[in-house]
């Protein structure tokens, strides 16, 4: 891989109201992505390994690529058009209709993208010129996951004394009301995606918007 792409991880995948939050970076810089519902919470179910009783959407197309001898080799966030990211697919084949590997690059939208790539442990790259131009949140991240950890103690704390309570209700209200506070984040129009969204693919012109507004003060 060339200097052109900076290879990030998913660092995090926050629930807020109407959307997610999902934190991409490295050890220098995190930037965020927001995206639908339906598309981070299959992310983060795929991060936890969470079990599921039938397929859903990108199961499903990860077990058809698998049929066909496919597989994402690598996912791509190459642009950036004002609060718009694009991404790219790449997919390999290897099978009895190919002699040799073959190596397919397909428009998506960077919520799959990243979907497919953690369902598939795929690497993330993002472009330079889209990297060079993210805001760093590494800070926000790093308070979050504070308050985050700070939450489930006390809520293990509470399970020790034999006091009623759940932990991931105590997460839940972290994630809709903390972070905002914390980050001052703000989801663009609704969730940044399609407004009415079913599937896991909507159409080409509902790629995700990035808006991250400084907290007051």
């Amino acid at each position: 891989m060339n200097k052109d792409v900076i290879e990030v991880q998913v660092r995090a995948v926050l629930p807020l109201e109407g959307s997610f939050a999902v934190f991409l970076g490295n050890e220098s810089k995190v930037f965020v992505i927001y995206i639908d519902e339906s598309v981070g919470t299959a992310i983060s179910m795929f991060m936890r390994g969470v079990s599921k009783e039938r397929p859903l959407t990108h199961d499903l197309v990860g077990h058809l690529l698998m049929a066909f001898g496919a597989k994402v080799e690598r996912i791509i966030i190459n642009n950036i058009n004002g609060s718009v990211f694009h991404a790219r697919l790449i997919i390999s084949a290897e099978n009895e209709l190919h002699t040799t590997r073959k190596v397919i690059e397909l428009d998506a939208r960077p919520s799959d993208s990243i979907a497919m790539a953690v369902q598939q442990s795929a690497p993330i790259f993002v472009a330079k010129k889209v990297w060079d131009s993210v805001e760093d949140v590494s800070e926000t991240l790093a308070q979050i996951e504070k308050r985050g950890l700070e939450a489930q103690q006390a809520a293990e704390a509470a399970a020790a004394k034999g006091e009623e309570g759940d932990e991931e209700d105590e997460l839940e209200e972290l994630s809709d009301e903390d972070i905002n506070s914390i980050a001052g984040i703000a989801s663009p129009g609704g969730d940044g995606d399609d407004d009415e969204y079913d599937d896991g693919f909507g159409d080409d012109d509902d790629d995700e918007g990035e808006e991250w507004k400084k907290a007051d003060g």
